[in-house]
């Protein structure tokens, strides 16, 4: 008995300091399906960017006929993306955007929270400002930093699952900034819980632009795929503050139209996407 108890105190003592070598790592148990990885670009007077590695893989993007709330434009098909690539884990913020364009086009400012109402100024489209945000970030930090495609934007928003939600089937205001909230505008980022990417707000709070021009979604499977080439709507993605968890317009596979030039929307933000 005397022997046995030696062993149990030894095998103790080992995953303890097993334990305590991970944690002076600063490592920390990891959602099984993300990598982990992060990148930290510092913008300067303590304005941090954080970009999470997501993991190449293969999905269902689109929903099944019998998802509540589906949409005729959500035709599901199998999408293989080859490479990983980094994507926000926040959306863009004021702090953010003014910190690479020296200035802000807000009276009232709230640091942390989504930067929207920025029609003119932020994706370098034709006939949109030749100094847009992305030419300034990627001049400012070498960075190659661009907005996700729509297959990027749902494979990351699902995080490995299938349901309507990266949460579950159903969307409540404990788990995102919705109507059902009953705040009336955006929030700071990263008010609720992330995904299992460890990515923040891709349901409601604001929806986001993605490069790709609207368009139908293809019948069979595509690799990397990147929409048509040009378009007069870009698409739109996750929800907003004013949706309600009930009708599905904040669901992962929920896509709308919305033209460019009318970007300077309360409602209407975008996060960031970067190759590995």
């Amino acid at each position: 008995m005397k022997r046995i108890l030696g062993i149990a105190v030894v095998l103790g003592l080992m995953g303890a300091l097993t334990f305590i070598a991970g944690c002076s790592k600063g490592k920390a148990p990891l959602a099984k399906e993300s990598s982990g990885e992060e990148e930290v670009i510092d913008l300067g007077k303590g304005v941090k960017l954080t970009m999470v590695l997501i993991p190449a893989g293969k999905f269902m993007m689109g929903s099944p006929t019998s998802e509540t709330g589906r949409e005729n434009n959500e035709i599901q098909h199998e999408v293989s993306l080859t490479k990983p690539f980094y994507m926000g884990k926040y959306e863009l913020t004021q702090e953010q955007w003014e910190a690479v364009m020296g200035e802000s086009p807000w009276d009232k400012k709230t640091a942390k929270h989504p930067v929207t109402g920025v029609s003119g100024w932020g994706f370098n489209n034709p006939g949109e400002d030749r100094q847009g945000f992305m030419k300034q970030l990627n001049a400012k930090t070498n960075g190659g930093y661009r907005l996700p495609t729509e297959a990027e934007w749902e494979y990351a928003c699902r995080a490995g699952t299938s349901t309507a939600y990266s949460f579950g089937n159903s969307l409540t205001k404990s788990d995102a900034n919705i109507i059902e909230s009953k705040i009336g505008k955006s929030v700071a980022v990263g008010s609720y819980k992330p995904n299992a990417f460890g990515l923040y707000d891709m349901h409601g709070n604001v929806r986001e632009f993605v490069e790709d021009w609207y368009a139908e979604y293809p019948k069979g499977s595509v690799t990397d795929p990147k929409g048509p080439a040009g378009g007069k709507e870009r698409v739109i993605r996750g929800g907003d503050f004013e949706i309600s968890g009930a009708f599905g317009i904040a669901r992962s596979s929920s896509r709308g139209p919305w033209d460019p030039k009318w970007f300077g929307d309360h409602r209407t933000g975008f996060r960031l996407a970067k190759d590995k």
